[in-house]
């Protein structure tokens, strides 16, 4: 049950050959186990799960198998990266601020995915505030990758993925601002998905970097994830950059043979920088896609390169207003001592950001000072555009894009936590994506050194999802690098 597909896991309720409080208490069991060793999850409650569970059994039980009035999902278990408020729940965003806010509500992709009648686990464990690619920042502690737990999962959506990959779940939320669904999804060896800027609500998302920030699923496969952006998907007045555009099904395509398909294949991200092992990898896939009836063609991404310096100049200056708000006046950590207002907000601030969100913080609050506003951030939206340009003339070319998804399989933890210009890095090939506001998506293509997962990234037009999981399905049914599962062991009782 636990290596079972959404579509399967939906089939045997229909059955009724399993109920969803058996299947969530399934998960619920596997997480006690499992999660020490791991560090998945930040916060679980067997009370409410399991009366979402029961509420969705009722819902079941009231129609026949295969009714088309109810969704597909209906009591599927999932679990929420703990960015994402949902309502009576703790939501920390991996943070000191947060560590004991209960939201009051619940996010638009929550609401999404409980309309759909899924049972939600628990909070996912994550980067502080989203900021990192290791799920090392997190106040909660780092999450172990289930591949080998010396190894970082990626992140911010770290947990997100460490948790799928474990079968502690059948399904997660992530968000991705830099490549923190794809990189995470590339490292733990299974399916994420980040959608174009704008189809998927950042509502009750708590926000990071505004013009970037963006939900997405993450699965064990890409049919999965169509189903589960069917329901995550949608426009929602309460977001102002929540695009208004009629809904579809972004599985309608997943059969459709690729003969003819054109993929594009850009010189910047095949060059010096990408691991031998992920390039064999990454090789080796794109061998069987022309085995498919795909053809490749080279194109060229001539600004990619300026996507890094781009971005951590955009992203910390929008970080730098956005959480101007944890001040420790209404709501998150307060300093138990100050003298007056000002020492209360300095004192909060400091202890109750870490350290990476304070880097980023001091250079946003620096690319936004008078007198280098023009030279700094004004430069890189400059570039953000020429970098948007690129992809509209590859795109003439081709139907989507592909490459690796991370220049290396997962390393070690306090490989690149000391050198944070190396940490910047390991999304060199993500980043561009954001600052497009192009969906792009990892599914996972083989194993590199030490049997790490290395993942495959496809790069899609704007409002192309359809297409690029048609694209991805099509290799999952071809091969089962997605159906592998790690040989995790529960932790060592404490002595």
């Amino acid at each position: 049950m636990i290596n079972s597909s959404l579509k399967q896991l939906a089939a045997a309720l229909a059955a009724k050959k399993v109920s969803a409080v058996e299947l969530a208490t399934l998960f619920l069991d596997r997480i006690e186990k499992f999660n020490p060793a791991l560090n998945a999850f930040i916060t679980t409650d067997h009370g409410k799960t399991l009366a979402q569970a029961r509420m969705a059994d009722e819902t079941l039980g009231k129609v026949g198998a295969g009714d088309a009035a109810i969704s597909p999902l209906c009591g599927i278990p999932l679990a929420h990266k703990d960015i994402f408020c949902t309502k009576g729940w703790r939501t920390t965003c991996g943070s000191k601020m947060l560590a004991n806010f209960v939201s009051p509500y619940d996010a638009h992709v929550v609401e999404q995915l409980a309309s759909a009648g899924m049972v939600t686990l628990g909070k996912l464990n994550m980067d502080e505030f989203a900021m990192g690619s290791s799920n090392e920042t997190s106040y909660f502690g780092p999450v172990k990758n289930p591949w080998d737990v010396s190894c970082v999962p990626g992140g911010s959506s770290g947990g997100s993925a460490a948790a799928i990959a474990a079968r502690l779940t059948p399904a997660a939320t992530g968000t991705d601002t830099g490549g923190s669904i794809r990189q995470p999804a590339a490292l733990c060896g299974l399916t994420g998905l980040k959608p174009t800027y704008g189809a998927v609500s950042r509502y009750g998302m708590i926000a990071f970097a505004s013009s970037l920030d963006q939900g997405g699923p993450m699965a064990k496969s890409a049919e999965d994830c169509a189903l589960l952006l069917n329901a995550m998907a949608g426009f929602d007045p309460r977001d102002s950059t929540s695009l208004e555009r009629p809904r579809e099904d972004y599985s309608r395509d997943l059969a459709k043979p690729l003969a003819g398909l054109k993929i594009g294949l850009p010189k910047e991200f095949f060059g010096d920088g990408m691991d031998a092992d992920v390039r064999t990898a990454v090789d080796a896939a794109l061998a069987e896609y022309r085995k498919l009836g795909a053809v490749t063609v080279e194109v060229s991404l001539p600004n990619s390169g300026l996507s890094v310096p781009a971005y951590y100049v955009i992203a910390p200056a929008e970080a730098s207003s956005n959480l101007s708000r944890f001040d420790g006046v209404r709501y998150g950590y307060r300093a138990p001592e100050y003298a007056d207002l000002a020492e209360m907000y300095s004192r909060s601030r400091a202890q109750g950001f870490g350290a990476e969100v304070k880097r980023r913080i001091l250079i946003g609050t620096y690319v936004l000072s008078h007198g280098y506003y023009d030279a700094y951030y004004l430069q890189a939206q400059k570039i953000r555009r020429l970098i948007a340009a690129d992809f509209v003339a590859a795109f003439r070319q081709c139907d989507v894009i592909m490459g690796p998804t991370s220049p290396s399989v997962a390393f070690a933890f306090g490989a690149k936590s000391a050198d944070p210009v190396q940490m910047y890095l390991a999304d060199i090939y993500t980043i561009s994506t954001n600052l497009a506001g192009l969906p792009g998506m990892s599914l996972p293509c083989g194993f590199g050194n030490n049997a790490m997962p290395v993942g495959l990234q496809i790069i899609g037009n704007w409002f192309g999802e359809a297409k690029m999981l048609n694209v991805a399905h099509q290799y999952q049914q071809a091969t089962d690098w997605h159906a592998q599962m790690p040989a995790i062991a529960p932790a060592a009782p404490a002595k």
